[in-house]
């Protein structure tokens, strides 16, 4: 008596797009909790407005209300769009050089020995002291933002990267050598998607740290963009106005980190949410 043996199903193009629809309504459902932290922070703004007084921390409706005459400004559109394009330039840069580097790295234990030392001055120096010696090579110009955010998140990446690859999992990498993978392939599909437990967070702090640096940078060599525009209001006393561009350059970090780094971190790590549907471990 011959038994058959069932093929398993076939991957549709329907069965993945509701797979990838799932794992949208997924992130949205997750959002409550950052939008509960924020309605904590704007309850926390508020009580220090009443505590200090408008002129040390204006409420956040007037913050708003500052927020919504700036975005009926097509000059202030001109002045986030150059901060962000700056910031995700310079993120750019980090992402690319920070990773390649950084699997190098992971890959030659002594690179990584040679290189921790450079890491650790890199640290050690103020972001604030690259910006003066940036002014001085490059003036105000885009290229003092860019190195300043190259130098001061490259540090975070490449050791994300490098202690994803050192702490990924031989034993699978060995399992696909033995089924006749090649290098190029076990990195690809072995190696590289181990590194994501630390190389994504890493990811998000420099990008975090790619608009802060960009900022402070403009502010500091009045390089216009927001920094620019935050310098204005410092010199005119205008709490209100100071704060709608800290808010605009928050919100511009959370867009293009829940737009961008999420979304690809989501597609990377399916593989890790085998055994979690809808984020609850069976």
């Amino acid at each position: 008596m011959t038994t058959s043996i069932s093929e398993p199903p076939r991957q549709t193009p329907w069965s993945g797009f509701a797979e990838r629809f799932g794992r949208v309504l997924q992130f949205l459902w997750s959002c409550w909790a950052g939008l509960a932290a924020l309605c904590l922070l704007a309850a926390i703004w508020q009580a220090g407005h009443e505590a200090y007084g408008p002129f040390i921390l204006t409420a956040p409706l007037d913050t708003l209300r500052s927020i919504g005459a700036l975005l009926n400004d097509p000059q202030a559109w001109a002045i986030a769009g150059t901060t962000l394009w700056r910031a995700l330039t310079g993120f750019a840069l980090v992402a690319g050089i920070g990773t390649a580097i950084g699997l190098i790295a992971g890959y030659s234990p002594a690179s990584l020995r040679i290189a921790q030392p450079l890491i650790t001055v890199l640290l050690g120096v103020p972001p604030i002291a690259w910006i003066v010696l940036a002014m001085i090579w490059f003036g105000g110009s885009d290229a003092t933002v860019r190195t300043v955010i190259l130098i001061a998140a490259l540090p975070v990446v490449f050791l994300g990267a490098a202690q994803g690859i050192m702490t990924r999992d031989r034993g699978l990498d060995r399992m696909a050598q033995s089924f006749g993978a090649g290098p190029v392939r076990r990195f690809l599909t072995v190696g590289l998607r181990q590194t994501t437990t630390t190389l994504f967070p890493a990811y998000a702090l420099a990008l975090g740290t790619s608009f802060k640096v960009a900022v402070m940078a403009e502010l500091l060599a009045s390089a216009g963009g927001i920094g620019g525009a935050l310098a204005d209001a410092r010199i005119n006393l205008d709490i209100a106005q100071a704060l709608a561009w800290v808010v605009i350059a928050v919100a511009l970090l959370i867009a293009v980190e829940y737009a961008l780094v999420h979304p690809v971190k989501g597609e990377i790590e399916r593989w890790r949410r085998a055994e979690q549907p809808w984020g609850v471990r069976r």
